[in-house]
């Protein structure tokens, strides 16, 4: 459904491209001219014109001299990742700083990143950020000096709620707890529904951050099999369910991080329909929902609990604002604990930052400049592909996200991606080993990559190393392997 606050060029921009990503509009169908464009749906020739470009911006379409506008050529379709196959067990995670010197990297300039799944900050309108910040100081500089104390600014409470109705939640404000950001709302969630030693299901592979979480609380992991495309596998979550006591289950059922994956809207309600039939929480995540193409894919599992078993944690430091570091949580049937325990934890955030906050989730725009930055992230996304297919082994298998600025890759299984890590690092390029992303080491011939942060001419450069590198271990004999 288009924006009636979207420009009217791109209203019938974003029609067209996502027409383009889902298949309807191929590679190489030529398109109607600006003059056929204008008439079919009733535009300006203007309008019809700054709708092109912008696809064009995008990469969407290309012009040909003397021939006119066609849908450009698109990544080749790599193979996919395959089906995880964790074990049945769970385990107690026991991380090594792996994860820290990846981050600690990724934000060093002197490297070439793809180690972090942060967005750069020239993805942003900054000074719309500035500006925000600046009303709130200068109409509300009193709460500089008075000490914050509750669940959240009642505005702030409000605008998440209101931003919830597009993921399909109709959440009353009331029950919303802003937190110092989404990771501390998860932490919340499983230290409200959990205690040490109980099992916790996530999917596999997983954010490392999760990970990082459950060993901290002394929570047991128990991965589930993932379709690199359709997220955790429910058949095999029932399966957990019956053999195990399972206490929560931890998920991004939109664009999971590493994968990408996006679970199906009939299956989102399945999972909510189990959740409640087996008395277990779900600790949802929908940190990327915003970015996903599609509308449906942003609809959360949340929209359909009815018993109150889903726990939706959420912030904007991926599409709005990263540096205002702000989260939110609605706990459902555990709320009240919840806000109790977030008192004693932490107390309350900083006033001005939630009114900022509040300030740009309700300006008008903020549709225009999602599409913008989803557009963004697809090109580079985009590319990146491109450059994996010509650059990197032969056998290499790579995710192909709908939307979002990851990618998991999956090498020849006889490559060790620690090997190649720390030959990149080397070269002065972080890359995030596939070790990082489960509490067993079976991914350890996969690497995620994330291209939303800092991006330049080095970017793609540095791609290609990374396939140059990969092939190069593949071809150097292991220990105690005879060279052909």
């Amino acid at each position: 459904m288009d924006s009636p606050l979207l420009p009217l060029y791109m209203q019938l921009a974003d029609r067209m491209a996502r027409s383009v990503r889902a298949g309807t509009l191929k590679r190489g169908d030529r398109l109607p001219s600006v003059r056929e464009l204008a008439s079919q749906h009733g535009v300006s020739l203007s309008t019809a014109v700054q709708a092109y470009r912008w696809l064009e911006d995008a990469r969407l379409i290309e012009a040909r001299p003397r021939s006119g506008y066609f849908v450009a050529a698109r990544p080749p379709r790599l193979p996919e990742p395959q089906v995880s196959r964790p074990d049945t067990a769970s385990r107690m995670v026991q991380l090594d700083q792996l994860g820290a010197q990846v981050m600690a990297l990724s934000h060093d300039p002197d490297f070439v990143s793809f180690g972090a799944a942060c967005p750069g900050p020239e993805l942003f309108d900054q000074d719309r950020v500035r500006r925000a910040m600046a009303r709130a100081v200068m109409r509300h500089r009193d709460l500089l000096c008075t000490y914050p104390i509750g669940p959240g600014m009642e505005e702030t409470r409000r605008a998440v709620a209101r931003h919830a109705l597009g993921l399909g939640c109709v959440l009353n404000p009331d029950q919303v707890v802003m937190t110092n950001s989404a990771l501390e709302a998860i932490s919340l969630c499983l230290r409200t529904v959990c205690k040490p030693g109980d099992v916790v299901a996530l999917e596999s592979p997983t954010y490392y951050g999760f990970l990082e979480i459950l060993q901290s609380l002394h929570l047991r992991a128990l991965e589930i099999p993932t379709h690199p495309r359709h997220g955790m596998s429910l058949d095999a979550l029932q399966l957990a369910f019956e053999t195990q006591q399972v206490k929560a289950v931890l998920s991004v059922p939109t664009l999971s991080n590493p994968l990408g994956a996006c679970m199906p809207v009939p299956e989102r309600r399945r999972l909510a329909a189990m959740l409640s039939r087996h008395d277990v929480a779900l600790v949802e995540d929908v940190l990327y929902n915003d970015l996903a193409e599609q509308e449906d894919k942003r609809r959360a599992v949340k929209s359909f609990d009815t018993t109150g078993h889903v726990m939706i944690c959420g912030s904007f430091s991926k599409t709005i604002a990263p540096g205002l570091r702000m989260g939110w949580v609605e706990a459902g049937r555990w709320g009240p604990t919840l806000r109790q325990m977030k008192a004693v934890q932490s107390g309350a955030q900083t006033s001005v930052l939630e009114l900022a906050l509040a300030d740009l989730l309700t300006q008008a725009g903020g549709g225009a400049a999602l599409r913008n930055l989803r557009a963004t992230i697809a090109t580079r996304v985009d590319q990146a592909r491109q450059l994996i297919a010509e650059s990197f082994p032969k056998g290499t298998r790579v995710s192909d996200p709908a939307g979002g600025f990851i990618l998991w890759v999956e090498l020849p299984e006889s490559l060790d991606a620690a090997q190649l890590y720390e030959a990149c690092l080397a070269e002065n390029i972080v890359i995030a080993p596939g070790l990082m992303f489960s509490a067993s080491p079976r991914f350890r011939h996969c690497v995620r990559l994330g291209v939303g942060g800092k991006w330049g001419p080095e970017h793609p450069r540095a791609l290609r190393r990374i396939g140059s590198l990969a092939k190069a271990l593949l071809a150097t004999p292991r220990d105690g392997e005879l060279a052909a």
